[in-house]
């Protein structure tokens, strides 16, 4: 289609009268996944991924916009009068060589910040949540008979920074695009049987902070400590300290995490160092919790120091990274009307209610604006249930997410997801939230 021509429809509202309006086949399904399979781009790189998806939306009917927040696309359809709903999928890759065995296993590179060319893979499925935007997309355009309202379907760049979502909204998205009054995403399972959807209610996923420490010590030779202030020794007293505020100051029904995940210091046997470097995640639901934990961590390592002896000038600097992943709090009201829209779609067992996880996801940004959007993201199952009875009998350990060996059971997977997502937003445009 002419691309002038293209606009004019467009404006009269009749663009995707022009599409082929049959919905995609599982065959065509498949092939759009190995295709995204096969050409993972790394956070901030997803030009060609956008592009891809863009172009197929386009030729599907959807008005389709692009380089919203980065390689961030919207892709609209208008269908009468009724609610706005908006359907994410993420898009960025991860940098992990594959090691799947899968014919159309990633060969793909990318360049990292620090200039390093490193391999790229869909290690946490987004290819599977690409997927089923796409078919959900064909669904929406061939039923358009059965829902009225405005339909956004969003690619989101950078999830695994925890920094699409925000680049997106602060580019405009609500206010180019319209409020949404609800939003809904998926995301695939590394435990759950391919096509079984679990849901919570409330806070889903965690808040997910970044923090450095650099304990500064006294150096000087490693057969007179007496003479120096061992900063190894007290990262290591800090450590400790760190797991107790889990323990004992917080309530055991109030979830949180602080993991020691990098520790660094000194440069040879006999030497006692001047500093050690330390970085943390700490993770937790509420934002009062947040808060108490970020200011503990400070606390304790300077009340180490400060016991060592280092004078004020010289306590530990600690620096909690400016940008943070909020927690997901799935609206309960949406999820319940979502789960069960799933259940009439696919069977009574299609469903289930599942525990909170303390893992992050930046969909929880687009509740977060002052229009408080009620948001839902649910758990797709993605692995085959002959896998998961070998996990039970013990013979295998199921790959999880962010593995070199994660490969879904893909077509399963994919056909529930378009299905029971489809489901999802007819009943919520019919219900008009």
């Amino acid at each position: 289609m002419p691309h002038t021509l293209r606009i004019v429809l467009a404006s009269l509202g009749l663009l995707a009268l022009t599409a082929q309006s049959a919905a995609l086949t599982d065959a065509a399904l498949m092939a759009h996944y190995r295709h995204l399979h096969s050409h993972p781009e790394l956070s901030l790189q997803e030009a060609q991924t956008a592009a891809y998806l863009a172009r197929e939306l386009s030729s599907m009917g959807y008005v389709v916009s692009t380089g919203i927040g980065g390689h961030g696309l919207v892709a609209k359809l208008d269908n009468g009068d009724g609610p706005t709903l908006m359907y994410r999928a993420d898009m960025d890759g991860l940098p992990i060589p594959e090691d799947t065995g899968l014919p159309f296993a990633s060969e793909a590179t990318g360049v990292i910040p620090s200039g390093e060319k490193v391999p790229v893979m869909h290690g946490c499925g987004h290819d599977v949540h690409m997927t089923v935007l796409l078919g959900v997309a064909s669904q929406m355009i061939a039923r358009r008979s059965e829902w009225q309202g405005t339909l956004l379907l969003v690619g989101q760049p950078a999830e695994e920074l925890g920094a699409g979502a925000l680049a997106m909204l602060q580019d405009g998205l609500y206010r180019r695009f319209g409020v949404p009054d609800a939003n809904l995403a998926l995301h695939v399972s590394a435990s759950l049987p391919a096509g079984q959807f679990g849901y919570v209610s409330g806070y889903a996923l965690a808040n997910v902070d970044e923090v450095d420490i650099s304990v500064y010590g006294r150096g000087g030779h490693g057969a007179y400590p007496h003479t120096t202030i061992d900063p190894v020794l007290m990262a290591a007293e800090i450590v400790l300290g760190l797991q107790a505020i889990v323990s004992r100051e917080l309530s055991p029904l109030d979830p949180a995490v602080i993991t020691v995940g990098s520790i660094h210091g000194g440069t040879k046997h006999n030497i006692i160092s001047d500093e050690v470097k330390m970085q943390l995640t700490v993770r937790s639901y509420s934002d009062a919790t947040r808060a108490m934990l970020l200011r503990r961590i400070e606390e304790i390592s300077q009340g180490v120091a400060r016991t060592a002896g280092m004078p004020e000038d010289r306590l530990p600097l600690v620096t909690v990274a400016d940008e943070y992943t909020p927690a997901v709090y799935n609206d309960p009201e949406l999820v319940t009307k979502v789960a069960g829209l799933v259940r009439q779609a696919l069977g009574e067992s299609a469903a289930l209610e599942i525990d909170p996880v303390m893992g992050g996801e930046d969909f929880s940004r687009y509740g977060r604006t002052e229009e408080r959007v009620p948001g839902s993201i649910l758990w797709l199952g993605a692995v085959s249930p002959a896998s998961i009875a070998a996990a039970q009998a013990g013979k295998l350990t199921l790959p999880s997410l962010h593995s070199a060996k994660f490969a879904p059971d893909a077509g399963p997977t994919i056909s529930a997801g378009v299905n029971g997502m489809t489901a999802a937003l007819l009943g919520l445009f019919q219900a008009r939230p």
